[in-house]
């Protein structure tokens, strides 16, 4: 599977929960999903990720050790083009801000709306597949 949304989050559950809720596309192949507990773990994971396509990064924004900021920044850097979405428990307006300042294409706020999710991971395979 050459298409991937990467989700990092330092709890626990968050990689069940997600394979739970997009169990049917993970089956099908629509795209792979790899999740990583830490900022270092993802960029870790995006730079092994050559010829592969991320065509979502999920990070939350509160994490120990590298924030989803910093995680923000250094991926961008990695890969220019990386469409990222920031997840919080804390959406406020500042957050928001300084989520799209750093170059974010938007925020979800925890519990996640996987409905709103689906849609736009399926907005992003359809534009994938009409690029081609």
């Amino acid at each position: 599977m050459n298409v991937l949304v990467l989700v990092v989050d330092d709890e626990p559950d968050i990689a069940s929960l997600f394979r739970q809720q997009f169990r049917r596309d993970l089956r099908q192949g629509r795209f792979a999903m790899e999740f990583a507990g830490s900022g270092p773990q993802a960029l870790g994971l995006i730079a092994a990720a050559a010829g592969r396509e991320i065509i979502l990064l999920l990070s939350d924004v509160n994490m120990p050790g590298m924030s989803g900021f910093d995680l923000l920044a250094r991926a961008r850097a990695l890969r220019p083009d990386l469409p990222v979405v920031m997840i919080t428990a804390y959406d406020d307006a500042g957050t928001r801000e300084r989520a799209v300042a750093g170059g974010a294409e938007g925020l979800l706020a925890k519990p996640i709306d996987f409905a709103l999710l689906r849609e736009e991971i399926d907005r992003r395979l359809a534009a994938r597949e009409a690029a081609r």
